[in-house]
């Protein structure tokens, strides 16, 4: 299954300062560049591509570096990573590869197929852009309307119910029917590579409208439900049973909660490898486009930015937004371009959400947190707070992909993909901790 949900440079390519640990403090350098036309909308926002595709092996690499690349051919033989290892270490600034293994060989990605849909959905939609979820009424039924925000709470329900409440009561009405309407999305399906035994743990069904994160088979009917639990609670009798419906054209509007903002939801996302916020955001991306909310078009959208952003597309291919797919397919390389393009000071604006939500090595709440076991042996514990990478875990496939500053002062971006090692799960993602203290440089 998926992971589990719950420095300024003298050579002139600054970064954005952070905030998360003193390792990761950087300087903020805004470019403005010119926006893209295509057939995508992607209203005003500016593509900072670089120059991802250009980029070959350095034909002289400093000490530190020789040091990094050496120590990764010795540590990638390591028993625990299996076989079928894509990997790369790429100099932030020099835009240098400082080592490669496989490194355009497609493997199964997991959940670093990820930070492509927090790139996409970043671009399309805007970091501050914020989902609505609606309470309509009509013809004696208050119809509760998703508008794809997977993290609405029940405090949120709460405040629309109290809302819609007092508008009933002064139109002196004292009871209603209630009916949820998700017809944003169309009705839930698997993707390519998934299989009905990962609903609903491991991801539920994708629907436009949920409550506290549940994961059940129908969230919309669960949401519908425990609003007309609140309305109760608040005076208004509710007759029949909550069903689905669509709202009535002329429908008067009675309460809504706009959700955070998508950088927010974004961070947390990656954070804790949250799958179904990450199929949420896949069909809002593609209706922010102007698609069909479904994965194929989803995909398809992710595609279409990050080819626009110059990330490598050789041998890409992916089939749902969080990394679940066993269908799908990502190089090393496509993961450092996007992880490039999103740490770029023209990009900063629009994705800095996506490198701020990089879990950080010993992070407690995050999926390198010490309650699941990474960065804790001896190899990589030193690497604790100074490196910060995206996780991804599939049977049979581990993936471990971030930023951190080596030891001769400059950043490094990694991406470390195992498919099909017959070792033990935790002992391959030692194994991954232990090559990102060696680009880290802690583990010499």
């Amino acid at each position: 299954m998926s992971n589990p949900p719950s420095p300024a440079h003298s050579t002139g390519r600054h970064r954005k300062a952070r905030t998360l640990s003193p390792a990761f403090r950087r300087v903020a350098v805004v470019a403005v560049t010119a926006p893209v036309a295509g057939t995508i909308l992607f209203g005003t926002t500016a593509f900072a591509a670089g120059d991802t595709a250009a980029r070959t092996a350095a034909t002289a690499l400093d000490p530190a570096e020789q040091t990094i690349a050496d120590n990764l051919d010795t540590r990638v033989q390591d028993t625990r990573l299996g076989s079928t290892l894509s990997g790369v270490v790429i100099d932030a600034t020099s835009r240098n590869v400082v080592w490669g293994h496989d490194a355009t060989t497609a493997l199964m990605p997991a959940s670093n197929t990820k930070l492509g849909t927090a790139t996409a959905a970043l671009t399309v939609l805007g970091p501050d852009h914020r989902f609505t979820t609606k309470a309509v009424y009509g013809n004696g039924t208050l119809t509760l309307v998703g508008g794809g925000d997977r993290t609405l709470t029940s405090a949120d329900l709460t405040a629309m119910a109290k809302t819609a409440v007092a508008g009933l009561k002064s139109a002196g009405l004292a009871s209603v029917k209630v009916r949820v309407d998700d017809s944003l999305f169309p009705a839930p399906t698997l993707a390519t590579g998934w299989n009905d035994g990962y609903y609903p743990d491991s991801v539920a069904p994708v629907r436009a409208l949920v409550v506290d994160g549940h994961q059940v088979t129908d969230t919309s009917l669960d949401a519908g439900q425990t609003f007309a639990r609140l309305l109760a609670q608040q005076g208004v009798t509710v007759t029949g049973a909550v069903a689905h419906g669509a709202a009535g054209t002329g429908d008067v509007p009675v309460a809504e909660h706009r959700s955070d903002t998508l950088s927010a939801i974004v961070k947390h996302m990656l954070k804790v490898s949250d799958n179904d916020i990450a199929e949420t955001l896949l069909r809002m991306t593609a209706i922010g486009a102007g698609h069909q909310p479904t994965f194929e078009d989803g995909a398809a959208v992710v595609r279409e930015v990050l080819g626009r952003y110059g990330v490598s597309l050789d041998n890409y291919e992916i089939h749902d937004g969080s990394g679940l797919s066993r269908a799908n397919r990502i190089p090393a390389r496509t993961i450092a371009d996007i992880l490039d393009v999103a740490d770029s000071p023209g990009n900063a604006q629009t994705l800095s959400a996506i490198i701020d939500g990089l879990p950080v090595a010993g992070e407690a709440g995050s999926t390198l947190g010490p309650e699941w076991g990474r960065f804790d042996t001896t190899d990589s514990q030193c690497a604790v707070g100074k490196v910060q990478a995206k996780t991804g875990t599939l049977t049979g496939a581990i993936a471990l992909s971030g930023l951190t500053k080596a030891e001769d002062g400059r950043w490094k971006i990694f991406s470390f993909i195992e498919n099909n090692s017959t070792a033990d799960p935790a002992a391959t993602k030692d194994a991954l901790d232990g090559l990102a203290a060696t680009v880290n440089g802690c583990w010499a």
